[in-house]
């Protein structure tokens, strides 16, 4: 069968779009009943055939043959149909022949942008039924263009355009130059071209990876996340499903030739390689490389937010240049992550126990109290635990309800609550005792210390001995001096045997140089001697 010339050229361009040959036909004939319309100036039901020998579009007005004709333009009485065809009957169609050699040349530019806009649609249906299962492939790609901030790719069979957010920051392109670009999205509606392609996606590293990588493309290792900051640096998550494969190892490569690979197609962008991890608290440490981390806690699991502690030395490369690090890091986990030095984390701690020691920590934050207890201790109006701390055991026996037992056991919930506080603040770094300003501006260890004194002090059975009680309330110097007041008998204490013992040029230096010492001795004195009663040495020493 010989076809005609235009059949020819409708074959050659369906095999040059990529487009079935029928589409091309019917936009063909499609074109010629809007020429014929236009030059026909009517409403008719027009109709047209492609004949692929002859070359002809032939059109033709279809009429129903009916009794009565109420649309001329579509209806025909059946004395009518006859003359043209004589087998004619009702409710049967006549195809009327339509003329179309005489268009001219303005139905013929009209048939063409038909022609040529059909194919258009075609042609984006094709390209959107191809790519648009290929989204996050890679491809090979030609700049064809540049057009504005986008650039124009060839991918082959179709365009593709890269926006400017899909370009690496600092590279530049030039037209001829051969890309690796990842398929991101296929826009159907689109005016240009329908292909969106990237090279800024995270999905370009992953699939070098599996370009590069062996293990990764047989699926021994995953790639579980990827963070990335397009032209700068990128943070990848790996893990290994064999325990004697090296995940981190295997993406590297001997001498580091993986991942310098990957390295060199990204324009020298940074890579991180990092070991992925279920448990947030390791992973976090993981993902903050190179910086050293020294803890992580989680302040909320349901809002993922958690907070790292780093030396101070370490502080600025666990955050990074402009916050890169820890933006890639929360990123890659999912989680917030605040970073804080040592020195921040302590003060931080300080501030919130000199708050606390200034507002007063509740009645309800004691450990081992019962409800009953606190209730009553309540109602007679103590409500914190400063309060608590500073009252005496004769205070407490008071209160209706508590007796000899609950004051000891308050005393020792009290106690270990203030030891707990200390102990806190020595993990922030705190120094174990407070001296100096610290003291005098009334700091935490201050009142946690003032609180056991005023508990320890008459919460020890009368029984007890003097000494505990002096060592709680006066330090090491007054207990020294306590015991050798205890020491002294009321003979002992009197000048003129002071005196003797001594020598007249050593009484008289040391009463010249521990003048406190000697006035505590002489209080300490006069304290025993009124419990004793009075007696000739006592009234002499005074």
């Amino acid at each position: 069968m010989t076809t005609s010339l235009l059949y020819q050229a409708i074959d050659q361009l369906s095999r040059e779009k990529g487009i079935d040959l029928e589409i091309v036909i019917s936009a063909v004939e499609d074109a010629y009943l809007v020429a014929t319309r236009k030059y026909y100036k009517t409403n008719e039901d027009l109709q047209s055939h492609f004949n692929k020998e002859t070359g002809v579009v032939e059109v033709f007005a279809v009429k129903k043959v009916v009794e009565q004709v109420a649309d001329p333009d579509r209806e025909m009485t059946l004395d009518q149909a006859r003359k043209l065809q004589p087998e004619a009957a009702l409710e049967s169609e006549i195809r009327i022949p339509k003329a179309t050699d005489m268009l001219g040349r303005i139905a013929a530019q009209t048939a063409k942008q038909v022609i040529f806009q059909k194919v258009r649609e075609a042609e984006r249906d094709t390209v959107y039924a191809e790519y648009s299962n290929r989204v996050g492939e890679l491809v090979n790609c030609t700049v064809k263009r540049l057009e504005g901030p986008e650039v124009i790719v060839d991918l082959g069979r179709a365009e593709a355009r890269m926006p400017r957010r899909e370009q690496l920051r600092l590279e530049t392109y030039q037209i001829g130059d051969r890309l690796r670009a990842v398929i991101k999205e296929v826009d159907r509606a689109a005016r240009g071209p329908q292909v969106v392609v990237s090279r800024a996606d995270g999905m370009l590293v992953q699939r070098l990876f599996e370009m590069e990588v062996p293990e990764i493309y047989d699926g021994t290792v995953v790639i579980k996340t990827i963070a990335r900051e397009a032209g700068e640096r990128s943070k990848v998550a790996v893990f290994s499903k064999d325990a004697d494969v090296d995940c981190v190892g295997a993406c590297v490569g001997m001498k580091g030739m993986r991942v310098q690979s990957i390295i060199r197609e990204l324009r020298g962008e940074k890579i991180d390689i990092i070991e992925y991890n279920e448990d947030a608290i390791a992973f976090a440490a993981n993902a903050l490389s190179p910086a050293k981390i020294n803890h992580v806690s989680v302040v909320d699991a349901e809002e993922k937010h958690l907070e790292v502690i780093v030396d101070d030395t370490q502080l600025s490369l666990a955050i990074g240049k402009k916050g890169q690090n820890v933006r890639l890091a929360a990123k890659l986990l999912g989680w917030h992550i605040d970073i804080k030095s040592e020195e921040e984390k302590r003060q931080e701690i300080e501030s919130q126990m000199a708050a606390m020691a200034r507002r007063g920590a509740a009645i309800t934050e004691l450990l081992g109290l019962g409800d009953k207890t606190l209730e009553k201790l309540r109602n007679h109006g103590i409500a914190t635990v400063e309060q608590l701390a500073q009252m005496t055991p004769d205070e407490l026996t008071q209160i209706q309800g508590i007796g000899e037992k609950t004051v000891e056991r308050i005393r020792v919930v009290v106690t270990d609550y203030f030891e707990r506080g200390e102990a806190t603040a020595a993990e922030a770094g705190e120094p174990a005792t407070e001296t100096g300003d610290a003291a005098d501006s009334g700091s935490p260890a201050e009142v946690e210390e003032a609180g056991k004194e005023a508990l320890t002090e008459e919460a020890v059975p009368a029984a007890a001995s003097p000494s505990s009680s002096d060592a709680d309330v006066a330090g090491s110097e007054a207990v020294d001096e306590g015991d050798r007041n205890r020491k002294t008998s009321d003979e002992d204490l009197n000048p003129q045997a002071i005196e003797e013992a001594q020598g007249p040029e050593e009484a008289r230096g040391k009463g010249a140089s521990d003048e406190p010492a000697a006035e505590s001795v002489e209080a300490a004195s006069l304290h025993e001697r009124r419990e004793a009663g009075p007696s000739p040495e006592g009234d002499e020493h005074k």
